[in-house]
């Protein structure tokens, strides 16, 4: 489900944003263009995240944690996965705090649309990071105990 609304979100960024340029080079520019591409990148960067997060395919140091031993590279992993937790939590928190702050605010091109709509995808975007995480623990934890972190055949180079 997660995947299908990057997709829908990478689609429709990119109809804005043809769209967009059709309009101007008609001489017709959209006055609300640069306020909605901006917020759609927003929703796409913090969804794309949360994707990655369950896939386990965002930035990382396989090979540093292949080449320690057992007991260092379970301590490393465990650390590493409590400070990304820590932090998204903050995040969610702080994202919270945010759309109070904005309640009663709307965009200034689209002044139906409240600020709050478009800036939820702060907290909504860190939850789905900690769930894509969470979900993805238990293989992860099982690959960090068989110290094969890396897909086969993959060097560390190459990333998952």
């Amino acid at each position: 489900m997660l995947e299908a609304v990057v997709i829908f979100l990478m689609v429709a960024l990119t109809a804005v944003v043809v769209f967009a340029v059709i309009s101007r080079k008609a001489g017709a520019s959209l006055s609300w263009y640069d306020e909605v591409a901006s917020i759609q990148l927003a929703w796409l960067t913090y969804y794309g995240a949360a994707l990655a997060a369950y896939k386990r395919a965002h930035i990382g140091f396989p090979g540093l944690l292949e080449a320690l031993p057992p007991g260092p590279r379970l301590a490393l992993f465990w650390f590493g996965e409590s400070a990304v937790a820590a932090f998204f939590v903050l995040l969610a928190w702080v994202g919270m705090t945010v759309l109070e702050v904005l309640e009663g605010d709307t965009l200034v091109s689209l002044p139906w649309v409240p600020v709050q709509v478009t800036q939820s995808v702060i907290p909504i975007g860190a939850l789905l990071f900690l769930l894509g995480q969470a979900i993805s623990l238990p293989e992860q934890l099982r690959r960090v105990r068989e110290g094969r972190l890396l897909h086969e055949g993959e060097t560390a180079e190459e990333g998952p």
